[in-house]
């Protein structure tokens, strides 16, 4: 093995479910999540916790049993038990069972005569180590997620219990694999992970809407005080904050990042992000994850090349990993799902520039193909959610990368191009949602990026350690910013931001 030939070694351990409290457990993923759905189980005794989903009595030849499904959240689907009269914990199961309580049975995995299943728990009543053990007892009467379909609304309302519900338990499960296949994607490449701040003195997009960071209203408010003026300036007297100087919560770690970018060439950063935009969308939150790497040495091209693997990588990743889920979101959220995310690997992704695309709008509206809620298409306007998924959807049929903005409606950071009136920046935008990544070359010439900061109405002292990056050792880079939130939608099919992230966080809404 050589320095340039790294070995992968893959770890063999056994996967261990830390439960000692309850004598050890075995997860359902475990026991049905593999290839033969648990017949190679058949004939051992295990213990099994988890959630009732279910509970029903019914008399059979052996007397009085009870059949309990029984789910652990470590897959979609849970697992049946029947539970035969008189066996340990039987009269106190019968009693405080319910739909959201608690369990713990030991049991031995047999053959289960229902065409749904392969395996089942059989909790007898003639073995002295199978039990029940209710854990923790539920009032049926009070528990909110009865046995019934639940609006997405309703469920928001009750977020510390909506992971139980199979829907927003199959998102988790799918954020939490794609998480890993974040890493996986920017570490088997080269890049270095890099932490960012979340407390920023620099505005990155130059929009003006972020949350601040103080301590000055707390401070005035404890001292029975009124908040301290500068008289000549009308503005707060920051000297007695806690940073000395306003400071707000980042709306994007890209400024930092690019920083380690221009020493190690490669990086990115994976956390969250904030931004105090009044809107009630279903695509807009105040708090969210952002994924941005960086990569020195590269133009808008190779920063589409990238975005294009990386898409590719994560819908490939969700289709070897999270197949359960995905059917699941296939036959209740989306139909067609798995369909279209498998054409999203089929070729490569179309590219159009700006100027074509409001070209091909203005003539497809022309010969009446298509009529467009604003109707108003112009070349400089901001393209809508309507424009974009046409273009996508009816135009390429497949994601496309829209490239070459008017520099009047992005960011100052990024590279003007020759024509002066446009920035190589790119959106890459897929059927379905619209965009769901964005990025840009990013401008490495000192004297325009001044400029831009100005034009923008900036402060340019406000972005030293930016400029620095082009003073000393400029050179040419790229990125891009995936909303990870975007991405899961894209991936599952569920439509409202709302319900991709574990405690969404939007106007008048910071519960939990």
């Amino acid at each position: 093995m050589t320095a340039t030939s790294p070995q992968v070694i893959e770890s063999k351990v056994p996967i261990k479910s830390y439960s000692s409290c309850v004598g050890g457990r075995t997860r359902v993923k475990d026991i049905i999540g593999v290839q033969d759905q648990g017949e190679s189980w058949i004939g051992q005794t295990v213990t099994v916790c988890g959630w009732v989903k279910t509970a029903r009595n019914q008399k059979g030849d052996d007397g009085l049993m009870m059949f309990v499904e029984i789910s652990d959240g470590s897959m979609l689907q849970g697992i049946q038990a029947v539970v035969f009269e008189n066996c340990v914990g039987y009269s106190k199961a019968q009693s405080q069972l319910g739909t959201g309580a608690s369990v713990k049975i030991v049991a031995e995995i047999v053959r289960s005569p229902a065409a749904k299943q392969v395996v089942e728990l059989a909790v007898r009543a003639d073995n002295s180590t199978h039990k029940i053990e209710v854990l923790g007892s539920v009032n049926s009467s009070e528990y909110p997620l009865a046995k019934k379909q639940h609006s997405r609304e309703f469920l928001r309302e009750i977020a510390h219990l909506r992971p139980r519900s199979n829907l927003i338990g199959a998102v988790a499960r799918v954020r939490s694999s794609l998480a890993a296949c974040v890493h996986d994607f920017f570490q088997h490449r080269g890049f270095l992970y890099v932490h960012t701040p979340i407390i920023t003195a620099a505005d990155c997009e130059g929009a003006g809407e972020m949350f601040q960071v103080s301590t000055i209203m707390a401070k005035a408010e404890k001292e029975g005080k009124s908040l301290v003026v500068d008289p000549k300036t009308g503005k707060f007297d920051y000297e007695s904050d806690f940073f000395a100087k306003p400071s707000f919560l980042t709306v994007s770690g890209q400024l930092s990042v690019e920083n380690y970018a221009c020493a190690l060439s490669d990086v990115y950063t994976f956390g969250p992000t904030f931004r105090a935009e009044n809107s009630h969308t279903s695509r807009h939150l105040a708090e969210f994850w952002m994924i941005e790497p960086e990569i020195a040495f590269a133009d808008i091209h190779d920063d589409m090349n990238c975005i294009e693997d990386f898409l590719k990588f994560s819908v490939q990743w969700a289709l070897d990993k999270n197949m359960d889920d995905l059917q699941f979101f296939d036959e209740r959220v989306e139909k067609g799902l798995i369909n279209r995310l498998r054409a999203v690997l089929d070729g490569p992704f179309a590219k159009v520039s700006y100027t074509e695309a409001i070209e091909i709008l203005i003539r497809d509206m022309k010969d009446k193909k298509v009529k467009f809620e604003n109707t108003k298409v112009f070349w400089g306007m901001d393209l809508d959610s309507e424009h974009e998924r046409y273009i996508t959807e009816k135009v390429f049929n497949k994601p496309t990368f829209v490239y070459n903005y008017p520099k009047e409606i992005k960011a100052f950071y990024m590279r003007l191009n020759e024509d002066g009136k446009t920035v190589a920046a790119t959106d890459c935008l897929a059927p379905g949602i619209g965009e769901v990544v964005g990025g840009s070359q990013r401008e490495e010439r000192l004297d325009i990026l001044d400029a831009r900061i100005t034009e923008s109405g900036l402060n340019v002292e406000d972005y030293g350690f930016y400029r620095d990056l082009r003073k000393y050792g400029s050179v040419p880079h790229a990125g891009f910013g995936v909303g990870f939130e975007r991405l899961i939608m894209y991936i599952t099919g569920v439509e409202n931001i709302r319900d991709v992230i574990p405690f969404p966080r939007f106007p008048g809404h910071a519960e939990f």
